[in-house]
């Protein structure tokens, strides 16, 4: 069989729709086992990312995702499910999806966390239907006290995302565009 574009093109969709329709096959959990795996990636993250302990502490809330699973060829699909965090209590189920058209290939598996510095940021997230980054709030990148690229407008910027606990490889990686929705558990 010879490789033409439109061969690679359809591989590249089947590969990329198999890896979205997989995401989120074995995460489905119950409240506590949810609430067990944010609790370990919550302790990881602050183990492991200096400074984070002190932003959650300033913060209104944070989301934990602990396990994000994204993977793809051409097509990627991307899913996790956490917790949102008010204080030390967890207030909702969260959900994370995305998909992605472009130069990607790969699979990687990774923790996210999102923190809401002001309670206006934490009431816009917690008020909305399908929140997503880029479309209802930029987000700073924070890397170990200071934003990534800091500068006016992203120091100002009342949300930060932390990935963290990476394995494995993909390139042309980014969790821009990612929906989070309510989940009921």
């Amino acid at each position: 069989m010879s490789l033409t574009r439109r061969t690679f093109m359809v591989s590249g969709a089947l590969g990329g729709s198999a890896a979205l329709a997989g995401c989120g096959r074995n995460q489905l959990a119950t409240g506590a086992e949810l609430d067990q795996k944010v609790a370990a990636s919550r302790a990881q993250l602050f183990d492991t990312v200096p400074g984070t302990r002190s932003l959650a502490e300033r913060s209104a809330g944070m989301l934990i995702v602990p396990q994000i699973i994204k993977g793809g060829f051409i097509l990627s699909g991307a899913y996790g499910e956490g917790a949102l965090l008010v204080g030390d209590a967890v207030v909702d189920y969260i959900s994370m999806a995305g998909a992605g058209v472009g130069f990607q290939i790969g699979a990687q598996n990774f923790s996210q966390a999102l923190f809401f510095t002001t309670p206006e940021a934490l009431a816009d997230f917690r008020q909305s239907d399908g929140w997503e980054i880029g479309v209802n709030a930029e987000v700073a990148v924070f890397d170990g006290g200071a934003g990534y690229g800091a500068s006016t407008s992203t120091v100002l910027r009342p949300i930060y995302q932390v990935l963290y606990g990476q394995r494995g490889l993909i390139v042309g990686a980014s969790l821009e565009g990612a929906k989070y929705n309510r989940l009921i558990r």
